[in-house]
């Protein structure tokens, strides 16, 4: 990051109204209008120019479906100016965002990343599952280990699950001796009606990716709906690969385990 960039990014972070538009993309992104509710105070255009202050300083990816524009938090550039100033002192935990970016600097031949190279998706699925809404919020997060299928771990290595369903828990993968990989952090429960992670969920790299699962009770069970959205240097497939692989983790793993209970 050059000093033009570092100032840029310093001026998007120096009014409080633009840090708090970055705590909402955080939880997920927004449309221009979406965020102007959060701001009762303050009129469109005003949010539409701090919006582009941001995008200026690299921290808001935009995206247009159809006649909206989605803001997505980009947070590359907060983890580079950690990376100059604490990163020395942390050469053990070295950022894998700065390590993509250097290869993708590299490869192209350019001294920064554009947002071309940058993309988003969002799926939304639904499931029906005949249980009541604590028994697949049960299932979800207690037993976890249960139905959800896909590994972190290498090859040959047997691992567990654990999901702690309150604010701060994570879910997560161990294995070996002090071994393992966190899926989600969770930062939003409402037991048993709701809960919100963020987690790469197996994308590596430049990645802001978060999850809900949102549990309502219907005759006859509960309608599960899944929320996912993801944002930064995303490779082409993982959308489609994403949404299959929730399709047979919720829609045939999950709803089999909860139903069989």
């Amino acid at each position: 990051m050059n000093e033009e960039e570092l100032s840029r990014l310093f001026k998007a972070l120096g009014h409080p109204i633009r840090r708090t538009i970055l705590d909402i993309l955080k939880q997920s992104p927004k449309t221009t209008g979406e965020l102007n509710e959060h701001f009762p105070e303050v009129t469109r255009y005003a949010i539409m120019k701090h919006l582009n202050i941001l995008e200026e300083g690299k921290l808001v990816l935009i995206r247009r479906e159809g006649k909206y524009r989605k803001n997505y938090l980009n947070a590359v550039p907060l983890q580079e100016m950690h990376h100059r100033w604490v990163g020395k002192y942390m050469e053990a935990s070295a950022s894998s965002l700065l390590n993509l970016r250097s290869i993708a600097e590299n490869r192209k031949g350019e001294e920064d990343m554009n947002t071309e190279q940058s993309r988003a998706f969002k799926i939304e699925q639904e499931i029906m599952i005949k249980a009541t809404r604590e028994e697949v919020f049960h299932a979800l997060t207690s037993h976890a280990e249960e139905w959800w299928e896909f590994r972190l771990a290498p090859e040959g290595e047997k691992s567990q699950f654990t999901f702690e369903p309150v604010p701060g828990g994570q879910f997560i993968e161990k294995w070996g001796d002090n071994q393992g990989a966190v899926w989600g952090n969770v930062y939003y429960v409402n037991v048993p009606k709701e809960i919100r992670i963020h987690g790469h969920l197996g994308m590596q790299g430049a990645v802001n990716s978060s999850y809900t699962y949102h549990l309502e009770e219907k005759e006859g069970g509960t309608l599960l709906r899944l929320s996912h959205s993801a944002s930064g240097i995303i490779q082409e497939d993982w959308e489609e690969k994403h949404a299959e692989g929730w399709k047979h983790l919720l829609g045939t793993r999950l709803k089999n385990y909860a139903e069989k209970k």
